[in-house]
């Protein structure tokens, strides 16, 4: 299950255009884990509007349950977007009485379901108020009871620093599975290199650091395993969702082999496969326009053209 918030990118191209795409990290993650066959549900503040209506026919057109989607009369929550000439996206958001922020506890329910086996959390799901704390107490609540992965894709400048660091130390030590950049390390261990960052969530008690390096590929460290997998090659056109991209390709993965549990346990082939698979996501992902990830078709027939060649 993904919580947090689903929005609207209006995307300013480096011509000039302009284009409104569905975004936001947590529901990219549940779109990327629908095509790729994981059972997913999507836990979130929809608005009334038409992106609104948009957003959640999208979640349903890939397989994602909307079940646990509350609708409301505020606005669709706007991400402003400019791609740079490398592909790279910068944001800036438009949240202030919009639907996003406006998941409250009473949106959640008191029980999750007994096949809800993980929980992707991060993004402004863990800055906006009120959606930040009713996700911080979910987490605190399912703690043990289900696999959960922070994804803390750093929004900082929207919260009150502070307050946003201590919310996301809280969650860290809730979690079984980081993934993160290597920026976002640096900016949540300051002064310190994303390997130093790793060893140190390992010693609070994450199962596993995996670290998005752009095209330099990936790192994870799990238990005493330090394993680092090269990016596929791809021409880039954006980089938009390509994190969330390769965390729902982990996710998947760990799916796909009846590994999705709190007590989260590889070796270091299993690791390694894990890693490979989530890059490649990622890949397919940056190779069109948007957070567009891949379906399990297209994610397998790559890997027999990686075999192929």
């Amino acid at each position: 299950m993904a919580c947090g918030e689903a929005l609207i990118d209006m995307i300013r191209n480096s011509d000039g255009t302009q284009r409104a795409t569905p975004g936001g990290g947590p529901f990219n993650t549940a779109r990327a884990l629908a095509r790729l066959g994981v059972p997913t549900a999507f836990l979130g503040r929809l608005s009334e509007d038409r992106f609104g209506r948009e957003l959640s026919e999208l979640l349903v057109a890939d397989g994602a349950s909307v079940e646990l989607v509350s609708v409301g009369p505020e606005p669709t929550t706007i991400a402003l977007a400019e791609i740079d000439g490398d592909g790279a996206a910068r944001y800036r958001f438009v949240v202030d009485g919009t639907s996003a922020p406006n998941l409250t506890p009473d949106m959640i329910p008191s029980s999750l379901a007994s096949n809800v086996n993980a929980l992707l959390v991060g993004s402004l799901g863990l800055v906006l108020e009120p959606m930040a704390a009713t996700i911080a107490e979910l987490v605190r609540r399912e703690r043990g009871r289900r696999l959960i992965m922070l994804d803390p894709n750093i929004r900082d400048g929207l919260s009150d620093e502070r307050d946003y660091r201590q919310r996301l130390e809280s969650i860290v030590a809730a979690t079984t599975v980081v993934k993160a950049s290597d920026s976002d390390l640096a900016w949540i261990e300051s002064g310190t290199n994303y390997r130093a960052a790793a060893e140190h969530m390992l010693d609070l008690g994450v199962r596993m650091v995996a670290v998005t390096l752009g095209a330099q590929g990936a790192f994870a460290a799990h238990r005493d395993l330090r394993v680092h997998v090269h990016a596929p090659p791809v021409h880039v056109v954006d980089t938009i969702g390509a994190g969330d991209a390769f965390g729902a390709g982990l996710l998947g993965w760990l799916h796909d082999h009846d590994l999705v549990r709190p007590d989260l346990e590889l070796d270091e082939e299993e690791l390694r496969a894990a890693l490979e698979y989530a890059c490649l996501v990622a890949a397919l992902t940056c190779a069109r326009a948007g957070a567009d990830p891949p379906w399990k078709r297209e994610v397998l027939a790559a890997v027999e053209g990686r075999l192929d060649g």
